[in-house]
């Protein structure tokens, strides 16, 4: 490894970035050919194109990829899926040498890329921009691994630890949502980078009682392109969610609710006949059963879940250790008062917090930090 091997992988990592939110299910890849110092071919990987990066890029450089140096975001494949093995691809176009991010953390894959290149005499060089590439990939390694979706929790606190703002009266300006006049928690920095980390989920998952403190629309405005909607999933347990309310009113098939109420109700059918997606799990102590729930989505091919929730559900995934991540925006603002706090969950324990990482939005400072790590977890 050496300088010119970091510098072209940054630049595959940010043609990688330019697949969030289109490669899903598929990992999130990107590739650089380089020869002679010269870069003379790229791409990344979009789902509903097929071609993986590697395979992109090589059509861009064509017969000039022979004697070059392939830079690729994720170790490439040997097996046949969707599209042939992109080994074969390589060797046949004569690279010299591959410098690869990460390892595939698909159990069907994993290191079978690199030993087949290797015996077809390639160079191969690995972990060059490891820590990016894993972050751009923990919603694939989990869901390939576990067949579970990769789980961010997400809140706006005060720095008393607070969901809310106090108010005359009974209703109070809760998280980074704002209704009625409400005053935001946070700054318009911190509301546009929550637009980006919808943009980059596959799900936002809540509670009725969010949507019924709130009435929230729980959509994506990034303004980036998305191959699929955002999927806006409710647990509702007893099906209290009102039909007037915004999520419902916008529902256009992208909107799941789970509940542990009969589907045959007067509730269920008025919500089936909007066009609403009801599933039924089962509860413990009147709360729904979230393994099953990720499980269910899972299924469903959702690779990632933003969960923006209120204490109680915050309190319950905390304590199912169903998150992976946190991702807690801190405004310079004192509650004073301890009505909405971060998580209601009694005798919770949770490991030490991992690699913790600070940023700046506007005034506000976020902390990100794992509890589980996707890639061996």
């Amino acid at each position: 490894m050496n300088e010119h091997d970091i510098r072209f992988m940054e630049h595959a990592l940010a043609l990688a970035r330019e697949g969030v939110g289109l490669a899903s299910p598929n990992p999130t890849v990107g590739c650089v050919i380089v020869n002679n110092g010269q870069i003379i071919g790229e791409g990344f990987h979009q789902y509903d194109w097929r071609d993986h990066a590697e395979i992109v890029a090589l059509k861009s450089a064509k017969e000039r990829a022979r004697g070059s140096t392939l830079y690729v975001t994720l170790e490439p494949c040997s097996r046949t899926g969707r599209t042939g093995p992109c080994t074969e691809a390589i060797i046949s176009a004569g690279v010299q040498r591959v410098v690869a991010a990460i390892e595939d953390p698909n159990p069907l894959n994993a290191s079978r890329g690199f030993e087949r290149l290797g015996l077809a005499g390639i160079e191969v060089v690995k972990d060059v921009g490891e820590d990016e590439a894993r972050r751009l990939n923990e919603p694939f390694a989990c869901w390939i691994r576990t067949k579970k979706p990769f789980v961010t929790l997400k809140s706006a606190l005060t720095l008393d630890g607070q969901l809310a703002l106090p108010r005359s009266g009974k209703k109070r300006a809760r998280g980074i949502g704002k209704r009625d006049g409400h005053e935001w928690i946070t700054s318009e920095e911190s509301r546009l980078e929550v637009h980006r980390m919808r943009h980059a989920s596959d799900a936002l998952l809540t509670g009725i009682g969010t949507i019924l403190a709130d009435d929230p629309l729980l959509t994506d405005r990034s303004g980036l392109q998305r191959r699929r909607r955002l999927l806006r999933v409710v647990l509702d347990s007893k099906l209290r969610l009102p039909p007037k309310s915004r999520i419902i009113k916008t529902a256009d098939d992208d909107l799941l609710i789970f509940t542990a109420a009969s589907l045959k109700s007067a509730e269920a059918r008025k919500l089936q006949n909007a066009g609403i997606e009801i599933v039924q799990v089962k509860a413990k102590a009147g709360r729904l059963d979230l393994r099953a729930v990720l499980t269910e989505l899972g299924r469903r091919e959702i690779l990632s879940v933003l969960l923006e929730a209120g204490p109680t559900l915050n309190g319950a995934a905390l304590a199912a250790g169903v998150v992976h991540k946190l991702f807690l925006f801190y405004a310079p603002k004192i509650a004073g008062d301890n009505r909405v706090p971060f998580a209601l969950a009694p005798s919770l324990y949770l490991p030490p917090l991992r690699n913790i990482r600070t940023q700046g939005f506007g005034p506000d400072i976020a902390m990100e930090a794992y509890l589980r790590d996707a890639f061996r977890d």
